[in-house]
């Protein structure tokens, strides 16, 4: 489906159902088809090199690690079918709604993020081609405005996972890749984190992320035992590659990033 087209923003969907948005450069994919015989137009992430079968463990990763090992494109970026990068202005009357969220106490929790319902009206809103390319003539990568955390990362880790896991991945990156252990460090000591998984790259930069952050993940792959982890911590994987992440764009300080707040269409949570 056009794997070759100069940019391609992905949309990562868990089951079949219908594309959104329909734009020219957004390429839906199915994650954790994992040889689910039925029809669709979504690609699936079980064809070629993949691992699909573990999407139950890396969420939208198996989508992440079948288009780096199978298809090509100038400008990759990553989205969910329902949070979308907007370079957009923010409407006034969202802006009129962000001021209840002091009182209620969400301002820190949805900083960055936009909640709607009406797909059709932000549907134009979200980041289109020609925006892509105008932006990546100033810029080398895109990434969410980050979350901000009331807990350190490493506090905030240790409240909903595992710490341990955190532990282990530290021990990986010191072993494999010493010179991020300080970029690693700094980043549990934030509170702000680049949530998702979702960025905008060039090919070279996809690549160069890519490798190196599941490389990290084979190997803490191969030295813990995932039937330990049920539930909601089966999705040990996504999470940890949020702060690798955020830890490698930390990293490579020489890029220039431009940070977007996040459409996020909570009524196609169950879609």
């Amino acid at each position: 489906m056009g794997n070759n087209a100069k940019i391609k923003i992905l949309v990562f969907h868990y089951k079949n159902g219908k594309p959104f948005p329909v734009l020219p450069c957004y390429q839906h994919i199915w994650a954790g088809k994992n040889g689910k015989i039925e029809p669709t137009q979504f690609d699936g992430d079980d064809t070629g090199d993949h691992i699909s079968p573990k999407n139950r463990y890396y969420s939208e990763l198996t989508g992440i690690y079948w288009f780096w090992k199978n298809c090509q494109s100038e400008i990759i970026g990553t989205s969910h079918y329902r949070r979308f990068f907007t370079k957009q202005p923010l409407p006034f009357f969202h802006y009129l709604k962000q001021l209840f969220y002091y009182p209620l106490g969400l301002k820190r929790k949805r900083s960055g993020l936009i909640y709607c319902s009406n797909s059709k009206y932000w549907e134009k809103r979200i980041l289109n081609c020609a925006e892509i390319n105008e932006l990546f003539t100033f810029y080398d990568a895109v990434l969410p405005q980050p979350r901000r955390l009331k807990y350190t990362v490493e506090k905030h880790f240790s409240r909903y996972h595992h710490i341990t896991d955190l532990q282990l991945l530290q021990k990986i990156i010191d072993q494999k890749y010493p010179e991020y252990t300080s970029t690693f460090l700094i980043m549990l000591s934030q509170k702000r984190l680049f949530a998702n998984n979702m960025f905008i790259l060039k090919q070279a930069k996809f690549e160069e992320l890519a490798k190196w952050l599941f490389d990290i993940l084979k190997e803490f792959e191969q030295s813990v035992d995932l039937k330990n982890y049920t539930e909601y911590q089966e999705r040990l994987f996504g999470f940890l590659s949020e702060r690798l992440i955020t830890t490698w764009f930390f990293h490579h300080h020489e890029l220039k990033i431009k940070k977007l707040p996040l459409i996020y269409l909570k009524h196609l949570k169950n879609r």
